[in-house]
């Protein structure tokens, strides 16, 4: 039988001892055939004289390590780090380099890499947290498709759960401006009736402002967002301020981040007003009839219903009078209960479906004398004097 020359050649002859077995004197045979036949000195001769003495192992031994080799590529299993083989030691270790450090191994703590390679999904870097102080002012809305008027917007961020599903990790609340008049607006955030949150600021015309975030688990817990709007250069012809809440079930909060992601669109958003409102012009009837029949028509100073309504009138006397201290405790009184009725009856005319009267606690005065009037008035359906998170015991809710 003759031998081919590319056998004596290559590393074919030992690739193919070792794949199916033969035993060592395989290798001892091709190595001197290498030598006779072809008058050159096999891979393993020339291994041999580089290596010290000392280092000189039997034939058998390169079978039954053919896995791997000086300058193969391989993995650390438990580091999952990637580096090569520089000599091997024994039948049971190998040294290797991994980022130009060197130590030994043992042969089942080390693999070739290719399968790793080729089977192991890439991971996306996190993106490292991004706070409110670092956060740069955007410039205009086009990413908000509305049209004129003040909107509040839900901006979801989404996250990878362990199913590498999309989930909603919190939102990202902004008012959006689309007016051409400047505002400055107070906003509460309450959960449950107890409020969480509030800030006050100013909002340029055509521009958004970034509130705060919330966490998407809290939808559950009853969110109540509540604004209170005024001009930044009052007009006669408007309202002093303008009062709007949005209080949305969860269940079509879910709804709109499922409608939102089918239309692939970044938020979605709900109206808080289309128009800054008029104030109410002051009805003045014609009393001239009345004058020339012999009747004293007597001006009053103004009733001051130009105010808009309010859902929470506070009558403290210190925000009614910069002169309080000066007044006995029957004029204060009196200032007291003239004010709660001109809201009770703003809040009758635009039809509120509630009013919170907030008198205080000291010695209950006003509170009873309040509480004796609402008795009397057939609009109202009932009225509750009971603990309230903003104003403790010191207000009365009134439900018409």
């Amino acid at each position: 039988m003759v031998w081919p020359n590319y056998l004596f050649q290559t590393n074919t002859l030992s690739i193919i001892c070792a794949s199916v077995a033969l035993p060592p004197i395989c290798l001892v045979l091709y190595s001197s055939a290498s030598r006779r036949l072809t008058g050159r000195r096999s891979v393993y001769d020339r291994k041999f004289e580089k290596r010290p003495a000392k280092y000189n192992l039997p034939v058998a031994y390169f079978c039954s390590i053919m896995k791997y080799q000086v300058g193969d590529k391989i993995i650390i299993l438990y580091s999952e780090e990637e580096g090569e083989i520089i000599d091997i030691i024994n039948d049971e270790m190998v040294l290797v380099n991994v980022r130009d450090v060197k130590f030994p191994v043992y042969l089942d703590q080390i693999d070739f890499p290719y399968f790793k390679r080729f089977s192991q999904k890439k991971t996306e870097p996190k993106k490292a947290k991004q706070y409110v102080d670092n956060i740069k002012k955007e410039k205009g809305n086009t990413r908000y498709q509305v049209s004129e008027g003040m909107w509040l917007a839900f901006l979801p961020v989404f996250d990878k759960d362990v199913f590498d599903d999309d989930v909603v990790e919190k939102l990202k609340l902004y008012l959006v401006n689309q007016t051409n008049t400047p505002y400055s607006f107070i906003y509460t955030l309450s959960y449950n009736g107890r409020e969480n949150f509030e800030l006050k600021n100013e909002i340029m015309p055509l521009n958004d402002f970034y509130l705060h975030d919330i966490l998407f688990e809290t939808l559950n817990d009853i969110p109540k967002f509540a604004f209170e709007f005024s001009l930044l250069k009052p007009e006669k012809k408007k309202v002093q301020f303008y009062e709007t809440s949005i209080k949305p079930k969860a269940k079509q909060l879910f709804k709109q981040i499922e409608e939102m992601r089918h239309r692939q669109e970044a938020c979605f958003t709900y109206p808080l007003f289309e128009q800054y409102p008029d104030s109410i012009p002051e009805d003045k009837p014609d009393l001239t009839k009345l004058s020339a029949a012999g009747y004293k028509i007597h001006q009053s100073g103004g009733s001051g219903y130009k105010n808009p309504p309010r859902t929470v009138v506070d009558l403290h006397i210190e925000k009614l009078t910069d002169r309080w201290q000066r007044m006995s405790n029957g004029e204060k009184l009196d200032l007291q209960l003239k004010e709660f009725e001109k809201y009770y009856d703003l809040a009758l005319q635009h039809h509120q479906s509630m009013l919170i009267v907030v008198h205080g606690v000291g010695t209950g005065k006003l509170r009873d004398e309040i509480h004796a009037i609402l008795r009397s008035k057939k609009e109202v359906r009932s009225f509750v004097n009971q603990f309230h998170p903003s104003f403790g015991y010191g207000a009365t809710e009134i439900y018409f």
